[in-house]
């Protein structure tokens, strides 16, 4: 174990950050993933870094506070923490977030309360957020187990048995053996992603359709100019990066006015302290305009209700069913995870999958069809029948997806 959480750090550091000598790191974690928080700041200093910050939070806490904090707590944003992450955002520190949280530590708190406190963390943390967006500094996010998570993907056992089962799963997924050849095997995985990725640009697709057994029968248009990404990315600057560790997806913005349809969650979806199952939307000319869920409906419609943006899609993402995170059959109850064992959708801001993209402001964006929004929730649709059907420009159609995975040509 030893030697595993050592590897880890040291690939959020070295690869997934990519920390260079001077620069400074924030990392934000729950107060029970101190230990290994510490594990990164050491990793990161071996690396040359500058400073390393810490944004500590913890989940009963802010239990608390929801439930039982002054009204006016919610709409407004202290001058200390705007400065906080807009600041070093600004400057270019890296940004290691830590996710480990009780997916249903909010369950029974008013929905518009945490709406609310959205909507004023969207107005003031618009630079961070912006920054995060288009490249401006390199982030990561991963997760380590904390016992009320692991007691929800594994309720049945012990907590010290569910919490090992949960480390495991995550060593899996991460592509960790404790035997110092993580970095390689990183680095052979996302040249898959890349020869896949090439395949999806040459063919500029016009737009895709979705259909599977459990009633999704979606059509989703694509920008103009569009590009699809995956795996790692480049900051500004030219700093390489990998955004979300484990990562399966490559993905592309749809154009915000064009998606039309009807489209099932494949998975439980965790959103703000809350799960929310068996859910679907009903969109026209890109806008949800029917949300229903057997559980969690009101916090699905408190989240498509964050801002305008929030009830318009930014993100498709191609994850084959096979993978060695699905492979595993555990529901993660964690969107890092789940999103990366299927086919997602997400609402809310766009990527700027776009040529030129990150280099083009909020108002270029959105003239060129992209989605504007201070939220960004991904939803599983991948499904082991999932069919994508590609159309291109000159009306060709190819096989994208079929029976949940890349269609053989791809």
């Amino acid at each position: 174990m030893e030697h595993a959480l050592q590897e880890y750090a040291r690939l959020l550091a070295r690869v997934g950050l990519n920390i260079q000598k001077g620069q400074r790191l924030v990392i934000s974690a729950p107060v029970e993933c101190a230990d290994f928080a510490r594990l990164c700041a050491q990793e990161a200093y071996d690396a040359g870094c500058g400073e390393v910050v810490m944004n500590w939070h913890d989940d009963a806490l802010t239990r608390m506070k929801y439930l039982h904090a002054e009204d006016g707590v919610f709409d407004a944003v202290p001058l200390w923490r705007r400065h906080f992450f807009n600041d070093h955002a600004l400057e270019g520190a890296a940004y290691l977030a830590i996710s480990a949280t009780d997916p249903e530590n909010l369950k029974g708190v008013d929905p518009q309360r945490i709406v609310r406190s959205q909507q004023a963390s969207g107005k003031a943390l618009k630079d961070f957020d912006r920054l995060q967006m288009c490249g401006g500094f390199p982030w990561c996010i991963a997760s380590i187990p904390i016992p009320s998570w692991a007691k929800t993907v594994f309720p049945g056992l012990p907590e010290a048995e569910a919490m090992e089962k949960l480390w495991n799963a995550i060593f899996q997924a991460v592509r960790i053996r404790g035997d110092g050849s993580a970095v390689e095997r990183w680095q052979e995985h996302l040249q898959t992603l890349h020869r896949r990725l090439d395949r999806l640009n040459a063919l500029r697709f016009k737009s895709l359709h979705y259909v599977n057994s459990l009633g999704t029968d979606l059509t989703v248009e694509l920008p103009e100019g569009h590009i699809w990404q995956a795996g790692d990315d480049v900051t500004l600057s030219g700093q390489s990066y990998i955004a979300n560790i484990p990562t399966e997806e490559i993905f592309t913005a749809p154009l915000k006015s064009g998606v039309n349809g009807v489209v099932y969650s494949a998975m439980p979806l965790v959103n703000d302290g809350a799960i929310i199952d068996k859910f679907h939307f009903v969109v026209k000319d890109g806008k949800i305009v029917e949300a229903h869920a057997e559980k969690g409906e009101e916090a699905l419609k408190a989240a498509i209700s964050v801002d305008e943006g929030a009830c318009y899609f930014g993100e498709v993402a191609l994850v084959p069913y096979d993978s060695p995170i699905s492979n595993q059959k555990i529901l993660f109850y964690n969107t890092l995870f789940d999103e990366n064992a299927a086919c997602h959708i997400a609402f809310g801001e766009a990527y700027p999958c776009l040529e030129g993209g990150q280099r083009m402001n909020k108002e270029e964006l959105k003239a060129r069809g992209l989605n504007d929004s201070i939220t960004h929730v991904d939803f599983m649709v991948g499904t082991p029948d999932l069919s994508i059907l590609g159309t291109t420009h000159d009306g060709k159609e190819i096989p994208v997806f079929v029976d949940g995975n890349f269609a053989p040509e791809l």
